[in-house]
């Protein structure tokens, strides 16, 4: 995997359930941490929104991509901000992106929490992987922590 990885969503179902359960964010129904996150577009500077998995790891929050540098990952970068949308909640926070070192454990935790969702983004690679090929996909996977506004 590499910086330039990029999965999009192209097929009837993953449509299907992206939708759905960005509707069930926005009317305050969270599947295992999902929330609406809501970004500025970095061209068009309209926002943007896209459902997420919210993760929870050792007391911090983060958002990890498993489709590789998408458009919510690349909006980010450049808005260093967002909001995430639970029903009638809305949270700003701000996002710091982490370097490929500090994202095996992280990467790690996501795969056992939401391989049941996302497993085949990571071609192969789970959460019993060795670490050196945890770290490969390191690249390939953004991930941000994120802190209240």
């Amino acid at each position: 995997m590499n910086e330039t990885r990029y999965i999009t969503t192209s097929n009837k179902a993953d449509h299907l359930f992206n939708r759905s359960v960005a509707w069930l964010a926005k009317h305050g129904v969270s599947l295992m941490g999902t929330r609406l996150l809501g970004v500025r577009g970095r061209k068009s500077g309209e926002l943007r929104s896209t459902p997420v998995n919210l993760m929870y790891f050792e007391g911090e929050r983060y958002l990890i991509s498993p489709r590789g540098h998408t458009q919510w990952v690349r909006n980010l970068r450049v808005a260093g901000e967002g909001q995430l949308v639970l029903g009638r909640r809305t949270e700003t926070f701000r996002a710091i992106e982490l370097t490929d070192e500090e994202k095996p454990p992280l990467l790690r935790f996501y795969l056992k929490k939401w391989a049941w969702e996302v497993g085949r983004f990571f071609e192969g690679v789970d959460k019993n992987s060795p670490d050196e090929v945890v770290r490969g996909i390191a690249p390939g996977v953004p991930a941000f922590r994120i802190t209240a506004d």
